[in-house]
């Protein structure tokens, strides 16, 4: 009669965890907590009526403090989103699709006012949905 051998709790720190995060998932949460705060950047600079942004006739003209609010709050959610994918739980990858996905529209029609900016943060946005939508979910169970 042979025993089985019992398996030992494993730690986030073992690499056959499924605590862990690795490829494509530890990706978009690096990036979802990357382009938040620049999202939450921005805004505030909106918000306090910077003069780092201006733009003649564009068909998206708002006021400057609307796109700020506009950008923080963006900001909240892509910090939000990510914590959640990196905590596992089931709404963080639906959750930093859509706000990513919400912030790279965001984005475009922000570019008249900061091109350089808008560009590279929407070149994040949309690594955010290719990595999120490409990777598949660690969580198990009940998360």
């Amino acid at each position: 009669m042979s025993a089985t051998p019992t398996k030992g709790p494993r730690g986030p720190e073992s690499p056959a965890s499924s605590e862990t995060i690795t490829g494509a998932t530890l990706f978009a949460v690096v990036t979802l907590l990357v382009s938040g705060p620049l999202s939450i950047l921005l805004g505030a600079s909106g918000i306090a009526g910077d003069t780092v942004f201006v733009a003649s006739r564009y068909t998206y003209r708002f006021d400057l403090t609307a796109w700020g609010w506009l950008h923080l709050v963006i900001g909240v959610a892509l910090v939000v989103a990510g914590l959640g994918v990196a905590a596992g739980k089931a709404w963080g990858r639906g959750a930093g699709i859509s706000v990513a996905a919400i912030s790279l529209i965001t984005q475009f029609m922000f570019i008249p006012y900061y091109p350089a900016w808008s560009i590279t943060v929407m070149a994040l946005d949309l690594l955010i949905v290719w990595s999120l939508a490409r990777s598949s979910p660690t969580t198990s169970g009940g998360r």
